[in-house]
């Protein structure tokens, strides 16, 4: 039996008890992730009956609390209406985060039942790839034309105060008569001039921007660079059409990092939760460890190649994971570092010639020392020389291999268009057992006279 926590006990009885009043105000004493936790554990028809209790400002506020990919989940079963006034309450990075987790479908039919503006708005921002800036901008910004006053600006922000209350507001922005970014105007420069002055006199003209096409790494180096509350977002005509800010490029790279970390443990579709439909979870591990079959037969074939070998000399049985493991490890240290300089910039995919010169001289080094190493070590366990150089040899031979390997396979994956934090793992993984099977049972075999039948 699964005992509630005192969060969801609560949740539960203010559900049952349909006390919306008092729900509210429990939800408002919790932290994110005390109620992503709690409503993730409810029942589905305690979540929906949740937010049917809930104004669509508050429903939107526990929206932006938990998981986009939750939050589609909950969202997705809802009625269309219902979700359409839930959704036009969310921030519009939230909005389009939240739409962009769910089935195309759905999000459609929850955007055609939003107001014409803000789904107009949502459609444009959805065109752009998630982690860009046009993906990651927001539109809830203030802006203003530059035949503007100072008066005109402090008018607009009294009659809209209730509206522009939850603006993330350090900067006014300003346009000409095409919408094209003309300046920029910081709360203090308000402040003090006379009111009947233009915006044109006060504003910083030709203020620093970025393209809509930019990507996440771009954005992270401008806010190295340039440590601004905001910056403005451009398209290719200089039309201003958002704003991104710098919180929001830290959590995607922080979301980047997790979808990374995932892939290389092998989950694939994205985050997975384990209130999520079990077979969903089920699919996205299986895409993986099926692969993975398929590749350890393959490594497993070589085995079988020499299995006569390997049945003259059953020693050799303890060495071939070792080889094999520590092989590995170092092409994943080479892995890790071409797909971290392929981020920064630092090698580009083309330069596979320059990376495999790099990794040999690395690759010969630690090979020649892991190789005396274990070689040392098969030698003093079985007091036979010969078994310590093919052991020895075939790690040596087995870390260059996988150490170039490692080096270059993300840059290839990279030119083919293909995921290197997704493939470049499993690939190494078969290439290393492959090549280190070979070179352990081909070595041994070639001396299989002087290793004696150990």
């Amino acid at each position: 039996m699964i005992h509630l926590t005192p969060v969801e006990e609560t949740l539960s009885e203010l559900i049952a008890a349909e006390d919306a009043v008092e729900l509210v105000r429990f939800i408002e004493t919790l932290s994110p992730p005390e109620t992503a936790r709690g409503i993730s554990r409810l029942t589905a028809e305690a979540q929906l009956k949740l937010f049917f209790l809930l104004s669509p400002e508050d429903a939107a506020d526990v929206i932006e609390d938990i998981p986009e990919a939750q939050a589609a989940d909950l969202v997705e079963d809802m009625p269309s209406e219902q979700a359409a006034a839930i959704m036009e309450e969310l921030s519009s990075d939230h909005l389009v985060d939240v739409l962009g987790e769910m089935d195309a479908d759905v999000s459609q039919a929850i955007l055609a039942k939003m107001g014409t503006e803000d789904a107009k708005e949502a459609r444009m921002m959805l065109e752009y790839a998630p982690d860009c800036a046009g993906g990651l901008m927001i539109s809830e910004f203030l802006v203003y034309k530059t035949d503007n006053t100072i008066q005109d600006v402090l008018d607009d922000l009294q009659t809209n105060r209730s509206e522009y209350v939850d603006y993330h507001v350090q900067y006014f922005y300003v346009v000409d008569r095409e919408e094209k970014l003309a300046g920029v105007l910081r709360i203090h420069d308000l402040l003090f001039p006379a009111n009947e002055t233009l915006l044109t006199q006060v504003m910083i003209p030709e203020p620093l921007s970025v393209s809509d096409k930019a990507s996440l790494g771009e954005l992270e180096d401008f806010f190295e660079d340039h440590h601004l509350f905001g910056v403005p977002v451009v398209d290719a005509e200089r039309r201003l059409v958002g704003v991104v800010l710098p919180q929001d490029i830290e959590e995607a790279v922080n979301k980047r990092k997790t979808i990374n970390f995932l892939r290389l443990s092998g989950i694939i579709g994205g985050e997975e939760f384990r209130t999520m439909p079990l077979f969903s979870r089920s699919g996205r591990r299986l895409s993986w460890l099926s692969m993975n079959i398929v590749l350890n037969i393959i490594a497993a074939s070589v085995i079988a190649m020499y299995q006569d070998t390997l049945a003259a000399v059953i020693t050799l049985a303890v060495f071939l994971p070792m080889v094999s493991d520590m092989s590995g490890c170092s092409g994943n240290q080479a892995a890790a570092v071409s797909m971290r300089e392929l981020s920064l910039g630092l090698v580009r995919p083309k330069e596979l010639l320059w990376v495999l010169v790099k990794e040999a001289k690395i690759g010969i080094i630690n090979g020649l020392v892991l190789g005396l190493l274990l070689g040392g070590v098969a030698y003093l366990w079985k007091g036979n020389p010969w078994l310590g150089i093919v052991i020895g040899g075939a790690l040596a031979a087995n870390t260059l291999v996988s150490v170039t390997l490692g080096g270059m396979l993300p840059l290839l994956l990279k030119r083919l268009k293909i995921d290197p934090a997704l493939v470049s793992s499993p690939l190494l993984t078969t290439a290393t057992d492959m090549c280190g099977f070979f070179f352990v049972l081909s070595f041994a075999t070639a001396v299989l006279p002087k290793l004696g039948g150990m």
